[in-house]
């Protein structure tokens, strides 16, 4: 590998590259086309220079560590990229390159509408500030990089900011991502105190020496702050409303990437921070991923709204990602380093095949959207004629994330029942019940996330169109495609050579300090994959063969059995009466039966309007029914602590007196109670 690749300055070159599509997109806000190609072509040039930087340092294995000088006490801009970092930067470049292609096509219907100048601006922004998230090596540091990353996506959020529901959803985003960044600011000072630093290898050198509760303290404080921008259950109320607000290449990024700097820096933390962890740190984490993937995907069932619909998958698929980062905990907290990397891996496997599937498919329903002009699926229907080349995108798409063989996402959740199969395997009765439950789970998870794109797929593609704008629907322009096609060739790519991936990937899990030198998995020929000395075994080029064979077998039989019938075409029965949308299943009446069925979870509510012939109750002409669901966690979680925050506020208020020799007393308080504690603190 030549250095030169690897050096800082190929890494400040990047950095610097983002800038300029910045300032350069701000600068030239006054003309939309140099805007849109000035800040997504430079932000293409700069994801481009990341990807391969970032593989150049995953693939050689060194270290990089560098910094730049701070006169600011305790702050250091110091920068640490080992392959855990270089993995997540690659992930993120990845994923930006072809969301900033598709953007080249997809922003025109913003001009003349709103500033494609801020939008570069902040889009740039918001790519760089992910990459110095994932390479930042000192705390303070650290968190100025997370700030600006949340800035920059709130922006991106209310870019449409005429439309109200959108501001609304970026002041929910704010809101949450401050409460967690409090949380993330308490977890670091527990760190400082703890080790009298910030930097970020002189706190995992110091942690030894931390107590218990010390170490437990960071971890739920941790947990909450990241768990809040990676959105699972209960934490993710702002997602399902941020994430669809924002434009689809943004929506592709922050589902696809954004979300994922969470679970970095949980996996930072636990296995290089703080490696020693505890066993109910790896369970609470397997029991919150088994109920984010499992409620993730129920809302995801009841919801309309095509870009509402994958924003909850996203819930359900950090869910399993958790359930892989569970696993890895628990095992390595019982000294388990093998198993501990299978599951490490299998989290990791899936990050990048969430990061590609939810990414086409965000970009999918950006086409979708920019050419109906409506998010709702049931305005939908017959849009494979209009738009065969998207239809296509978006079925690989949808069969990734429902993990059929033989893409990347079956490969993935393969890899993670495996992990949770070693854990029933190795584990006494308490432990081993929540591993069970884990694996129905994920198993009820993936059955219903394949009901569900049944659903997205079916009703947005297949029969009539239902409105006058799908009828009149066309493709986007040809670099959109070019970027669907590319994600979709990841897509593939990554299923068909699991287990090259899978090695790389042993070698990321093999570096990290809880499980330092153990190995995934092993290699069995012809790209086979043998886990825990053969307790299973796949070959997934072995798996596409099957599935070619199986396809090509289906279609030559039913060649062999219809070529000599006549086929003759004529119109559809119609029972007397005109063929129209309204005869055609909609997304309603799809899912209807299944959220009846979790009824006692979901807590749907629905409402029927019906209109009458002539004012007559006994001769209904159309009838339709809306169901939607109570927002349990608003009403029991963050209304009360609303309401309970307002009612401290007008108490605290009392002590504003306004009056000066009040303010007097209470420094004078303060300072003596200071002197006590520092008294008491001080040794003899």
């Amino acid at each position: 590998m030549p250095d030169f690749l690897t050096s800082p300055g190929v890494y400040y070159a990047i950095l610097a590259v983002f800038a300029i599509g910045a300032a350069g997109a701000l600068a030239l806000g006054h003309n939309d086309r140099a805007a849109n190609l000035w800040g997504n072509g430079l932000a293409i040039a700069g994801s481009l220079a990341g990807l391969i930087f970032s593989g150049a340092v995953l693939i050689d294995g060194r270290t990089l560590a560098f910094s730049v000088e701070s006169t600011l006490p305790l702050l250091s801009f110091s920068f640490r990229l080992d392959r855990l970092s270089a993995f997540f930067m690659a992930v993120i470049c990845l994923v930006a390159l072809l969301c900033s292609v598709y953007a080249l096509g997809y922003v025109r219907h913003y001009y003349g509408k709103y500033s494609l100048g801020l939008l570069g601006f902040f889009y740039n922004i918001f790519i760089a500030s992910m990459i110095l998230v994932a390479t930042a090596h000192n705390a303070l540091f650290f968190l100025i990089a997370w700030e600006v990353m949340s800035l920059a996506s709130y922006f991106l959020v209310i870019y449409e900011h005429r439309e109200g529901a959108n501001v609304r959803a970026g002041s929910l985003y704010l809101v949450m991502t401050h409460a967690g960044t409090a949380f993330i600011i308490f977890s670091f000072l527990l760190m400082h105190q703890a080790t009298g630093s910030f930097d970020f290898e002189a706190i995992a050198g110091g942690m030894a020496q931390a107590s218990p509760l010390a170490r437990n303290a960071i971890f739920v404080s941790a947990l909450i702050g990241f768990g809040m921008k990676a959105g699972f259950i209960p934490l993710h109320i702002w997602l399902p409303s941020a994430h669809p607000a924002a434009p689809s290449h943004v929506s592709a990024l922050m589902s696809g990437v954004m979300i994922k700097t969470g679970i970095y820096m949980l996996i930072r933390i636990c296995f290089g921070i703080m490696p020693a962890v505890s066993l109910w740190w790896g369970l609470l984490i397997i029991a919150i991923g088994a109920v984010s993937s499992l409620l993730g995907v129920l809302y995801a069932l009841s919801e309309h709204d095509l870009k509402k619909l994958l924003a909850y998958h996203s819930i359900e698929n950090i869910g399993i990602i958790l359930l892989g980062l569970g696993s890895a905990l628990v095992f390595s907290s019982l000294g388990m380093d093998s198993l501990a990397a299978l599951a490490l891996a299998a989290a990791l496997f899936h990050t990048v095949n969430h990061a590609s599937f939810k990414a086409l498919l965000f970009l999918g329903a950006g086409s979708v959207i920019a050419a109906t002009h409506t998010r709702n699926i049931e305005k939908y229907g017959g849009l494979i004629k209009h738009m065969p080349q998207t239809a296509l995108f978006f079925l690989i798409g949808s069969m990734a994330i429902s993990a059929l063989p033989p893409l990347n996402g079956f490969f993935s959740e393969w890899l993670t029942f495996q992990a949770l199969f070693q854990g029933v395997n190795a584990f006494d009765v308490s432990t081993k019940i929540v591993f069970i439950l884990a694996i129905g789970s994920l198993a009820f998870t993936s059955g219903l996330a394949a009901a569900c794109f049944v659903k997205a797929f079916g009703v947005t593609f297949l029969a009539r169109p239902r409105s006058e704008n799908a009828s009149q629907a066309q493709e986007p322009a040809i670099l959109s495609r070019l970027a669907m096609a590319g994600l979709a060739a990841v897509i593939i790519g990554l299923g068909l050579f699991s287990g090259r991936f899978l090695r790389l990937l042993s070698d990321v899990t093999g570096s990290l300090a809880g499980i330092h030198n153990a190995q995934a998995a092993d290699a069995a020929g012809f790209g086979s994959v043998s886990v825990q000395n053969g307790f299973a075994q796949i070959s997934m080029p072995a798996v596409f063969i099957a599935v070619g064979l199986a396809a090509a077998a289906i279609v030559m039989a039913v060649f062999l059995s219809t070529r000599k019938r006549r086929v003759l075409t004529g119109p559809t029965w119609d029972c007397g009466t005109e063929l129209t949308p309204r005869m055609e299943i909609t997304a309603t009446g799809f899912s209807r039966s299944i959220i009846t069925v979790s009824r006692r979870v979901l807590r749907p509510r629905s409402e029927t309007e019906i209109e009458y012939h002539d004012a007559n109750r006994y001769f209904p002409k159309v009838g339709e029914v809306t169901m939607g669901l109570h927002d349990i966690y608003r009403i029991y979680i963050y209304r009360p602590l609303q309401e309970l925050t307002t009612v401290v506020a007008g108490l605290m208020t009392r002590v504003q007196s306004g009056n000066i020799n009040a303010y007097i007393l209470y420094i004078l308080l303060t300072l003596i109670g200071l002197l006590f504690f520092l008294g008491s603190s001080t040794p003899s």
